[in-house]
């Protein structure tokens, strides 16, 4: 992380060491807050989910959808034959994680009990399946 100097006077100087603080807290006390990037796209009447799950393991992933939510969680574990105090950089992502994410009102409740998933090297991909496109018709806004 390249830091910014602190200029006397500043109104936000203080915050300048802010992003390297949070740096420090999530390696010590769990995931980056970027773990599981996910890309989402409308295609063949079906919402995709890509989501990025690097150094998980398939048998500590799970996925459901809860109410009108699809959940993602896992866990990545340490290596437990390597104590703490013995590393010199620890940049990998370990902990626990939870994603979550809306689902549209046009999902297909019907057949939303067929949903399957696919991990491999480390992309879990899901499909729910949609009544109609969620893309709607483009409507011109008047700002006055």
């Amino acid at each position: 992380m390249t830091r910014l100097p602190r200029r006397w006077g500043e109104p936000f100087g203080m915050l300048a060491d802010f992003g390297s603080l949070l740096d420090k807290f999530d390696t010590e006390f769990g995931l980056k807050s970027n773990y599981g990037r996910t890309d989402i796209y409308e295609k063949d009447g079906e919402l995709h989910f890509e989501i990025e799950l690097p150094g998980l393991d398939k048998e500590n992933l799970n996925a459901r959808i809860e109410e009108d939510r699809l959940i993602v969680e896992g866990e990545i574990t340490r290596d437990d034959k390597i104590e703490k105090e013995n590393y010199l950089r620890m940049e990998r992502s370990r902990g626990e994680f939870k994603k979550a994410f809306p689902l549209p009102n046009e999902t297909d409740t019907d057949s939303i009990d067929n949903l399957k998933a696919k991990f491999q090297d480390g992309i879990l991909k899901i499909s729910v399946p949609l009544k109609k496109s969620i893309k709607g018709d483009s409507i011109d806004i008047e700002i006055e």
